[in-house]
């Protein structure tokens, strides 16, 4: 039983890798994502080794004692500060709104642009309220006493994970209710670090409202770009967003894993 078990993982593996491009961005967004296991893996071995020093170091100015919380803030805030800053590093899911990576589309149907903003408008709001009332519940029981500060922090590293799980593996949002054919094309596109350090809200210190409130800044950085050029962000109109055009190709995993080509 156990050989055979073996032997269909690595068929499956097998399956998965053969036929993938193995592009630049991809290696890169790879590399990324062993990177935030790495961060992760760090945090849960500190959270069940001593979680109660682990949320009193939250409060700690970084001028007294210098710990593993304080690199990891730094780690957040310059990932968010990337975002607001030109980058040719990013991906073409985020470069996608500056004017010099716009290639349009002659003569496009300004009214299907419409009907595409409206849609995804209404997709966004229904992620964004979702979002918000289950973290709400999170919310109500730290407020309550039941979750500690260490908890949140935790929280907020899972979902730093959760991040790249969704661009490379598998993504509830874009399945359920944005249907986007990857994150090149997607609406929300830069809303996870608002997503990430969401649970940061509930806790009053400088370490997480510094996190959350930046966050904040990248996601009406994202709207403000959205909201004044919406031609940008579709295919329709945008040929650099069509699948012919791609040369990242970030979403081979995920396609190999949902069984499309």
């Amino acid at each position: 039983m156990g050989n055979t078990v073996n032997k269909l993982k690595k068929t499956t593996g097998k399956h998965i890798v053969k036929g993938i491009q193995k592009t630049r961005e991809l290696k890169f967004y790879l590399l990324k994502f062993a990177f935030r296991i790495a961060i992760f893996l760090c945090v849960l071995f500190f959270y069940i080794k001593d979680r109660d020093l682990m949320g009193s170091l939250m409060t700690k100015p970084f001028s007294k004692e210098f710990t593993l919380i304080h690199l990891i803030w730094f780690v957040f805030m310059g990932i968010m500060l990337l975002h607001l800053i030109p980058n040719n590093r990013l991906s073409m899911a985020w470069k996608k709104a500056k004017e010099t990576e716009y290639r349009p589309v002659e003569n496009y149907d300004e009214l299907e642009l419409l009907k595409f903003i409206q849609k995804q408008n209404v997709a966004a709001w229904k992620v964004m309220l979702i979002w918000l009332c289950f973290n709400a519940v999170w919310g109500a029981l730290y407020l309550f006493g039941v979750l500690t500060s260490s908890d949140l922090l935790m929280l907020t590293v899972f979902y730093f994970l959760c991040d790249y799980i969704c661009i490379l593996l598998f993504c509830p949002f874009q399945k359920v209710f944005m249907k986007n054919k990857c994150c090149i094309n997607c609406r929300i596109y830069d809303w996870g670090h608002f997503m990430m350090f969401t649970p940061m809200l509930f806790i009053k210190n400088f370490y997480s409202w510094s996190l959350f409130f930046t966050s904040l800044v990248v996601l009406i950085h994202w709207e403000i770009s959205y909201a004044k050029h919406p031609e940008r962000f579709w295919e329709g109109s945008n040929k650099t967003l069509q699948c012919k055009n791609c040369k990242e190709r970030t979403c081979q995993i995920k396609r190999k894993l949902g069984g499309n080509k």
